[in-house]
């Protein structure tokens, strides 16, 4: 067996704990929790910094990771209860880590200068990602996770994909979602539901649960997903990782397939902020090909995220909204869990105050309002002709258009296009989107306005923790209710970031609890920061799965 590397104390001593350089499968299937399902062992355990040390100093090599993250899929696959977080892994995942190490080789051997620059060109250099199956990689299979459409290939790279290679980054493999990303709990796919990595009895969350429960089983260093309501936050809430929504148009929605056009936005996972700011330092910014794309201010301090101090926090003013406080349904476990947090941000000296925004009451009727009825449109283009599967009879256009959509689309697609084409329809002459629309822009006044005299929105992620699998799945108002704290970030187009903050009970499964910490536009940075401090007192609450 090789020796353990001689490196930081924290990887050492985790690098000991999994013993990935030789006896990870005399330990695969040791930690079992209780009730809860097993996590696979695999060498994926590590942030991005301390992977890039590693893979810096030789101690372990690109190819190792890939060809770790392949193998527990496989094993995952057979399992009895399979995770289900990726559908497949890239076929080049190992040729592109392998060269990867050969250009850290390459520059090990010329000296530290150059390997010191080349990891400041790169700087995600040979670190292995999950993206969701709804971000385009050229040459591979995207089917946003319906049958309609399988078999389809991307021609071209996302942006966000584009900018992460040149960065150095991996792409793993395509990771399971709700069928076009309409969904609160990855239930709604053609390929299955993903389970929560805690425990495999509940959701992961949605719509980017398979991205989410990658990270959080350690299947992947970090991940990418997409937003329109909560779909990046919700999930990170659930399995227990950070979750950042960034500002619209700060990632850019190119090579991105679109659900609601004036919501969507890519998201990022990880297993601390710092592992959300280094991915997201590389990906923002204006793209010729997405005209709502715009750069984030002060981007470059994302490489290094520095903590806040307790002086700078105790000058802050925190809102908590009113209407959040008073939501019926609310888990007193959550309730307890947010409490801790905002007595945390108190015992720092910040100034917290109850607001009042009654427009918040009407988010979730807004967001719908206008989701379901740009989903409609868009999904219009997916008609059997194009791209994608296609049912022919023979017996006309019309007959391909139909069959085709109904035989490809699953049932909760088909709710949101009917609902969707019921507002746009004559009957209603598009005045009930409009009014969706007039709502959505006074969430926006009304947001912005909050934030000339606060810092910061203190609220939970979402009302209650995971669920059972099955649970919610037919009652569509229900699941549509997880959004409820969510919905009114993507509304007003701000960053919010959820993080790890506690779980419930013994008796509701110890089961993860996110907080979301939300600024306003182009505040990335700040919450990032604030999410910082967070981490270094609560050491590790991201890594909610441990071997």
């Amino acid at each position: 067996m090789e020796r353990v590397p001689k490196i930081e104390e924290p990887l050492k001593k985790r690098l000991r704990q999994r013993a990935f350089l030789g006896s990870s499968k005399k330990r695969l299937g040791a930690r079992l929790c209780e009730h809860r399902h097993n996590v696979l062992e695999n060498t994926m355990y590590y942030t991005i910094n301390e992977t890039r040390s590693a893979l810096k100093s030789g101690e372990v090599t690109s190819e190792k990771l890939v060809r770790d993250a392949i193998d527990t899929f496989n094993k995952d696959k057979s399992a009895p209860i399979p995770l289900n977080a990726f559908i497949e892994m890239y076929d080049d995942a190992v040729e592109v880590a392998a060269a990867a190490d050969k250009e850290i080789a390459a520059a090990r051997a010329a000296g530290a200068d150059v390997l010191d620059k080349l990891f400041a060109e790169k700087p995600l250099l040979g670190i292995p990602f999950a993206n969701k199956d709804n971000i385009s990689v050229q040459g591979k299979r995207l089917t946003c996770s319906s049958k309609i459409l399988q078999g389809y290939v991307a021609p071209y790279n996302a942006t966000v994909i584009k900018r992460l290679k040149d960065a150095g980054a991996i792409p793993l493999g395509r990771c399971n979602q709700d069928e076009f990303a309409m969904g609160s709990s990855t239930e709604y796919s053609s390929y299955g539901p993903t389970r929560n990595p805690i425990n495999r009895e509940y959701v992961s969350g949605g719509s980017s649960g398979g991205s989410t429960a990658a990270v959080s089983a350690n299947q992947a260093i970090f991940g990418i997903g997409t937003e329109t309501g909560g779909s990046v936050r919700l999930p990170a809430s659930y399995c227990g990782v950070y979750g950042l929504k960034p500002t619209y148009g700060v990632l850019s929605r190119w090579g991105v397939v679109a659900y609601g056009s004036s919501l969507d936005q890519v998201g990022i996972m990880g297993h601390t902020p710092q592992d959300i700011a280094s991915p997201l330092s590389v990906m923002c910014g204006t793209d010729f090909y997405d005209d709502t794309s715009t750069d984030l201010p002060g981007f470059e301090n994302l490489k290094k995220l520095q903590a806040y101090s307790d002086e700078e926090i105790s000058k802050m003013k925190i809102a908590i909204p009113k209407q959040f406080l008073e939501t019926k349904g609310m888990d007193p476990d959550v309730s307890s869990v947010f409490d801790s947090v905002r007595k945390w941000f108190e015992a720092k000296g910040a100034k917290i105050e109850t607001v009042d925004l009654p427009i918040l009451d009407a988010s979730i009727a807004s967001y719908y309002v206008i989701a379901l009825s740009e989903a409609a449109s868009n999904l219009s283009r997916f008609d059997g002709i194009r791209y994608g599967s296609r049912v022919d009879n023979g017996q006309g256009y019309d007959e391909l258009y139909v069959d085709t959509r109904s035989a490809g689309f699953g049932p909760e697609v088909k709710r949101r296009i009917i609902i969707g084409n019921y507002v746009l329809s004559e009957q209603f002459s598009g005045d009930t989107y409009k009014k969706g629309m007039s709502v959505r822009a006074r969430i926006q006044r009304e947001v912005a306005a909050l934030f000339e005299n606060y810092d910061l929105i203190l609220c939970p992620t979402c009302p209650t923790a995971a669920f059972k699998l099955g649970s919610k799945v037919d009652d569509p108002l229900e699941m549509y209710l997880s959004d409820l704290f969510t919905t009114f970030v993507n509304l007003a187009r701000i960053p919010s970031i959820s993080i790890p903050a506690g779980n419930t009970s013994e008796a509701k499964g110890k089961m993860p609890v996110g907080i979301q910490f939300a600024g306003k536009m182009f505040d990335e940075v700040k919450i990032l920061r604030l999410a910082q401090s967070w981490e270094n007192e609560h050491q590790g609450c991201g890594i909610p799965v441990r071997s």
